[in-house]
């Protein structure tokens, strides 16, 4: 039980440090990359707050899947909202008390993971299916689906399935804050499902999955179409 304990809250505390200095450097990185065009995707908006409308319906929306596949966009988008909503049902374990917001998420949280797992075998399956899709995707973009799936198939067994004590679990994670270790439940199935979420969080920064902060710093996305009205010069040329 001890060993156990241990292995988790350095695992955890090891994941997070990996989490947060990826994204650090890779954030920092995409900031100092400079655009050397004015290359927005057309039609692009011509004032700043048409390019924050732009991001806020790329980001909530797909806007630019949605015009491109609707079958994908279909899958990606049950995939990204119930991950959202599994996320907001998780937070409970973080916090005391739990705010009454993510109080009201918890029953749709099930829903959620249910909507994950089926979006991502609908985003996995393209890969088979798609002659383009299936010559371009490489193993890791297979195992990364792997990986999501396991997560969300885990997490709906001990749902359904093979229960744990989620009160013990509570205690062990706000226990790493204040670095009071609690036990950890030893159920083979929490186990697991902890340990592929620590192998996400490691690979996160590393992987394709970085398209989620990357998306604010895509100059097809964020730049305003005004190459006419201002003339834009790349940081070495000026």
């Amino acid at each position: 039980m001890a060993f156990l304990t241990n292995f988790y809250a350095f695992l955890f505390y090891f994941a997070a440090l990996v989490l947060v200095t990826g994204l650090v450097f890779k954030i920092v990185r995409y900031v100092r990359t400079p655009a050397p065009l004015k290359i927005p995707t057309t039609p692009a908006p011509v004032t700043g707050r048409g390019v924050v409308l732009r991001m806020a319906r790329e980001v909530v929306l797909f806007e630019s899947l949605f015009r491109a596949n609707k079958w994908t966009w279909i899958f990606g988008w049950m995939f990204h909202f119930g991950l959202l909503l599994v996320t907001l049902r998780h937070l409970r374990y973080f916090i005391e008390p739990v705010w009454f917001p993510i109080g009201l998420v918890q029953p749709f949280g099930i829903y959620g993971g249910m909507a994950m797992v089926v979006g991502l075998g609908g985003l996995w399956s393209r890969r088979f299916l798609v002659d383009r899709v299936r010559y371009i995707t490489s193993p890791s973009d297979h195992l990364i689906l792997a990986l999501l799936v396991l997560i969300g198939t885990t997490g709906l067994l001990m749902k359904f399935a093979l229960h744990t004590d989620i009160v013990e679990i509570k205690s062990f994670f706000q226990g790493l804050y204040t670095y009071n270790l609690q036990p950890l439940p030893p159920d083979p199935m929490l186990l697991l499902h902890l340990l592929l979420v620590a192998t996400l969080l490691i690979v996160f920064p590393y992987s394709k999955l970085l398209h989620a902060p990357g998306i604010f710093f895509s100059p097809t996305r964020n730049q305003i179409d005004n190459p006419r009205e201002v003339r834009h010069i790349t940081p070495w040329a000026k």
